[in-house]
């Protein structure tokens, strides 16, 4: 799955805010990836495609598309 990255970099997140002493930030991010699984379903489902975690148009159309209101 192209998205498998988001759920990786959550994962880092909560291992450092463990090993770091922040249990309430660990929490939220077990939540934030339980969120992200089931948006990443969600867009699936609807699009029938998996999305792309490269493609900024996605998220952000003023980012890397050939318009002119590009605000980097």
């Amino acid at each position: 799955m192209q998205s498998d990255w988001i759920l990786d970099v959550l994962t880092d997140l909560k291992t450092f805010a463990t090993i770091n002493g922040f249990p309430a930030l660990a929490e939220q991010l077990d939540d934030t990836a339980i969120v992200a699984l089931a948006e990443i379903s969600a867009h699936k489902d609807r699009t029938g495609r998996k999305p792309h975690g490269n493609d900024l148009t996605q998220v952000r159309p003023d980012i890397g598309g050939t318009g002119t209101n590009r605000h980097v």
